[in-house]
């Protein structure tokens, strides 16, 4: 499951570097916006049949593709 979540991040920044470094800052290095975070969030509900409201998540929890993983497996398990 964790790699399907990377490749869902990298397909939506476009780059691959998510694949290799899981803390990269996403948002400071340009690779995602907050339009694309909400997107995320409905690719997860839709692919894995979980709720995560933006509202209920800061940045900084979700800032790096492996605090990505560790908040979607959170919910799913």
């Amino acid at each position: 499951m964790e790699k399907k979540i990377l490749e869902m991040i990298a397909e939506l920044c476009g780059d691959e570097i998510v694949l290799e470094d899981g803390d990269i800052n996403l948002l400071e290095n340009d690779l995602i916006d907050s339009l694309d975070y909400t997107d995320l969030l409905v690719q997860f509900e839709e692919e894995f049949g979980i709720v995560m409201s933006p509202s209920e998540l800061t940045r900084e929890q979700m800032d790096t593709p492996n605090k990505i993983v560790e908040q979607v497996m959170a919910r799913v398990a």
